[in-house]
């Protein structure tokens, strides 16, 4: 009778499936987290540990969750579960930015459908009192007009807006969830919230305090389809065809001699004011036929090529007359003067720029500086008005009146109308279109407008506001290096802020028209702060303002007459929402502040992570407001990562969605369904988030198949582990085989460089270097050459407890340094250690202890190395000449220097044969070259049943003739 060897070997053995099945596994875990609250544990546990603070900048309550939110979100849990992992008190206080212009846009385009749909029933019951009327087409319009105006009110589209935010925060919620994100879910921030919205007012109340806040009537962006004004960060920049014109601007005493101005809006002529031209520039007339133009000489040229003159004489015009000329406006009946401005150009046009004071930043400047009308002819439509700061005969022709300036297919009547003024006075000497950047609302992604009208902004020059904001951009640590410079310049450049806005759904300015006189007031907007808090913005829209100011207000600031005063109707920028979250967060949430000062502020965050879109948006605002009202920066250190890019580079955004131009999903929820949430994670890991990341199927797969390599080597460590108990059978480091202290060495090498990887944010680093030495180190050597012994060598054999030992140590790294990345597969891959510390790798503490090599071993290690390729070379030729089937089934004979091959010891030649896999290493000790010679032969003896090495003690014992006295000792051990 045989003995059947296979029931006597150590075959691996573990629940942990080879399978992930992530889509469906990873949802269960999820439950179990929450079952167990798990934050709320790994809190308790941390409690009194050195804290880290991460502040969430609050993606906007709108829509499903990006796959660029996923990115930001991701590598946010990055770092809030590896400073955990190390020991720290880290919170995660997850918010939503719940107000402005995308959610109200959203909500009114839904609410005007409602109407319509209504309106269409409620008519039928006016028709009657129509029908006799001289115009009733007119009178339902009026009717339509109130009864739409009641449809949309302000409490009723702030009301719709907030259902809308909390719908998607609530599946956003889940979403975040779902990628294994972890925090205080269930106690986040919300800028919706009573108290939230107190504290952003008590914020404003010490800025306006402080002297920043003033109103003025002076140019803002302005998007005439969401009729709003626009802060910088809500503007973006694309490629847009302007009409363009070269205009003749009769020039007074002088017959038909004209200065030339080029614009790109001809709709601001109807506002020009003045001209300015460069006094360092020189100036020539030019001569055609019987007029004379006079322009920049560098760009004479190319003007006289556009307007056809093929043939004219030019004389020098001096610079210093150009201050004395007057000129008549092409066609409204009033004169200009021309004034010297540096910020007329060479580059492009005529050297001289048309000055409309109300249409643009610089004009407004040079306006201001020469005592001109901040004159503005447009209203909120975008259509041509007529205005105050003007005299009737002044005004445009009436032609223009109502006329719109927003572009449709590139044109607008606006435009239209002025160029037919233009012909008529034979004013127009060239039209054409012009391609250029120009800015468009984020939103509604129509070209915006520059217009002047009363605002309420923040004075970035008080007191010297911008170089303090300077010097502290300095004194935070900026990842990327160069984000530095990318705020700095955001900072140096920028005009003051416009901070208010014309929308429903938002915080209210808490200032009151007195007259002609606005009150704004610290004391006032703290009173409403407490107000608000207890009741809730709302109570600002449902009274008067009779009511809202009433005796309290008026002891601080008292009015001419309670009943004739007037509230603002303006909501703050949404950027001060979002910004104010040092006030309304950092400052108000206890888990969140440092326990002890340490030269910095303890409510002060140690680290901001958003896009690099942010350097304009979040991380200034945030900088700008807590700088003025706190008095620091909000943060310590920032890091910047880039876009999600489809393989054309072009970004994917939410803003994008239904516009075409890539065929990618976007939701973060798609990607999820398909790879399971420990994928998408650890392809985040694998991308540098300081630049772009590009959005592909082949990519993310690539991950896949590391992902699945990375599983694998925790299920053969785990499958090695089954019988293993640490306390009862780890054997201590000196008495550790060579080759188990080879690769602990190795390990303690890759958490040292992991470590630092992830205290520099450098997770592309920790992704590399680690599924670089799983791949090679583990998979292709030591798991492959420590079979024989797990499986052959006696259960409780020093050797395999060894062995064991060292994939206990390796399984417990591995599970600590991929759990911020791998979630769920960390976890989950934890519960399968025999006899683990505690019930989650998310609870426990990675502190790696050095297993450091002797030099003697390292060199001997190193030798080694050395030798296997040329091994391994020779065995694949043996292979391939059928002379050896496997590397078992070898003898390699080694001959060479005594440098290279004499000093090595028994143990050493025993670990260079097991590296090499193969039955017998022998060395021809007659060898007297100098380099390293390899033979491979037939190995001695006879094949061993049971381990497959060729051995020439097989069948020394009688009752077991099959196998050799290795594996003899081994089945007596095991009873068999």
């Amino acid at each position: 009778m045989t003995t059947d060897y296979k029931d006597t070997l150590n075959l691996p053995r573990t629940d942990f499936a080879m399978k992930a099945g992530l889509v469906e596994r990873e949802p269960l875990r999820l439950q179990q987290w929450e079952q167990r609250k798990l934050y709320q544990e790994i809190q308790a546990n941390r409690a009194g540990a050195p804290k880290f603070v991460l502040h969430d900048g609050p993606p906007f309550a709108n829509g499903d969750v990006h796959i660029g939110t996923a990115l930001n979100k991701i590598l946010k849990d990055f770092i809030v579960r590896y400073q955990s992992l190390r020991g720290r008190n880290a919170p995660y206080v997850p918010g939503w930015d719940c107000h402005g212009l995308p959610i109200e846009f959203k909500v009114t385009q839904e609410m005007r459908k409602e109407f319509e749909t209504q309106w269409q029933q409620d008519r039928k019951q006016h028709e009657d009192s129509w029908k006799d009327k001289t115009d009733p087409a007119a009178l339902e319009a009026a009717v339509k007009h109130l009864a739409q105006k009641e449809f949309l009110s302000a409490e009723k589209i702030r009301a719709r807006s907030a259902e809308y935010a909390e719908r998607f925060i609530n599946i956003q919620r889940a979403q975040f969830k779902r990628l294994g994100v972890l925090g205080d879910w269930e106690h986040p921030y919300l800028t919706l919230d009573k108290k939230y919205e107190a504290d952003e007012l008590r914020l404003f109340a010490d800025i306006v305090e402080k002297g920043f806040v003033y109103r003025a009537k002076k140019p803002v962006y302005w998007c005439i389809v969401c009729q709003t004004a626009l802060a910088e960060a809500e503007v973006e920049y694309a490629e847009h065809v302007s009409q363009s014109v070269f205009v003749k601007f009769p020039v007074i005493g002088h017959p038909k001699t004209f200065i030339v101005i080029w614009t790109t809006t001809p709709w601001t002529l109807p506002a020009n004011l003045a001209v300015a031209y460069n006094k360092d520039f020189q100036y020539v007339s030019a001569k055609v036929g019987d007029e004379s133009f006079i322009l920049f000489r560098g760009l004479l040229p190319a003007v006289a090529g556009k307007c056809g003159w093929t043939s004219y004489t030019e004389t020098p015009f001096p610079t210093e007359q150009l201050a004395t000329i007057q000129y008549h406006h092409p066609f409204c009946h009033r004169t200009g003067k021309a004034y010297a401005a540096d910020f007329v150009t060479s580059d492009t046009g005529t050297g001289f720029v048309h000055i409309a004071p109300g249409h643009g930043l610089e004009d407004y400047g040079l306006g201001l500086k020469h005592d001109l009308p901040i004159y503005s002819p447009v209203d909120d439509h975008g259509c041509f008005i007529h205005t105050g700061e003007l005299t009737p005969e002044q005004q445009f022709p009436e032609v223009l009146f109502g006329k719109s300036i927003l572009e449709r297919h590139g044109k607008s009547e606006a435009n239209e109308a002025v160029i037919a003024l233009l012909r008529e006075k034979n004013a127009l000497l060239h039209l054409e279109n012009y391609s250029h950047s120009y800015p468009h609302c984020w939103r509604s992604k129509n070209p915006v407008t520059f217009r002047a009208m009363d605002q309420w902004f923040i004075e970035i020059d008080h007191e010297k506001f911008r170089e303090r904001a300077l010097a502290e951009i300095d004194r935070v640590k900026w990842i990327p290096d160069w984000g530095v410079n990318r705020i700095k310049g955001a900072v140096q450049s920028r005009p003051d802020w416009c901070i208010s806005r014309q929308r429903a759904w938002g915080v209210p300015i808490p200032a009151f028209l007195d007259g002609e006189k606005w009150i704004l007031n610290a004391d006032i907007i703290r009173h409403f702060a407490d107000l608000f808090e207890k009741e809730g913005s709302n109570v600002w829209f449902r009274n008067s303002a009779t009511l809202l100011y009433g005796p309290h207000c008026n002891e601080i600031v008292p009015v001419s007459a309670l009943t004739t005063l007037k509230k603002s109707n303006d909501t703050l920028d949404v950027w001060i929402d979002s910004g104010s979250s040092s006030r309304a967060v950092l400052k108000q949430r206890k888990e969140l502040q440092h326990d002890k000062k340490t030269g910095d502020e303890t409510w002060q965050a140690d680290v901001y992570l958003e896009g690099s879109d942010q350097h304009r948006g979040w991380f200034q605002s945030s900088l700008l407001l807590s700088l003025a009202g706190n008095g620091a920066a909000p943060f310590k250190t920032v890091l910047t990562h880039g876009f999600m890019v489809d393989a054309d580079r072009e970004k994917i955004s939410k803003s994008k969605q239904g516009q075409g131009g890539y065929d990618k999903p976007q939701t973060a929820e798609a990607y999820v369904k398909k790879y399971g949430a420990d994928v998408v994670r650890l392809w985040v890991a694998s991308q540098d988030y300081r630049n772009d990341i590009v959005v592909s199927e082949e990519r993310i797969n690539k991950v896949g198949e590391t992902y699945r390599g990375i599983r694998n080597a925790l299920r053969y460590q785990l499958s090695n582990l089954y019988d293993f108990n640490a306390a009862a059978h780890a054997v201590a480091n000196d008495k550790l085989t060579g080759l188990d202290r080879w690769i602990l060495a190795g390990f303690s090498k890759l958490e040292t460089e992991v470590l630092a990887a992830y205290d520099q944010y450098e997770f592309h680093v920790v992704y590399q270097k680690v599924s670089q030495f799983i791949a090679v180190e583990l998979s292709s050597i030591y798991h492959d050459v420590i079979k024989d012994r797990l499986y052959t060598d006696a259960a409780n054999s020093p050797r395999r407890r060894a062995t064991q030992t060292a994939l206990d140590r390796l399984v417990r790294g591995l599970c600590a340094m991929l759990s911020p990345m791998l979630v769920f597969t960390a976890d989950e891959a934890w519960e399968f250690i025999p006899a683990h510390g505690s019930a989650s790798v998310h609870l426990s503490t990675w502190a790696p202890q050095p297993f450091v090599l002797s030099e003697k071993e390292q060199k001997t290690w190193s030798r080694l190395f050395e030798i296997r390729p040329a091994v391994l070379a020779c065995l694949e030729k043996e292979r391939q000449a059928k002379n050896i089937g496997k590397a078992l089934d070898a003898k390699v004979v080694l001959g060479g220097s005594a440098q290279s091959l004499d000093d090595l010891t028994d143990k050493d030649r025993e670990s260079l044969r097991e590296l090499l896999n193969v039955s017998q290493l022998t060395f021809n000790e007659k060898s007297t070259g100098t380099e390293l010679t390899v033979e491979a032969v037939k190995a001695d003896g006879q094949k061993c049943e049971r381990c497959w090495h060729w051995e020439l003690d097989v069948g020394v014992d009688p009752q077991h003739p099959l196998i050799c006295g290795r594996c003899v000792a081994a089945v007596r051990e095991a009873g068999k």
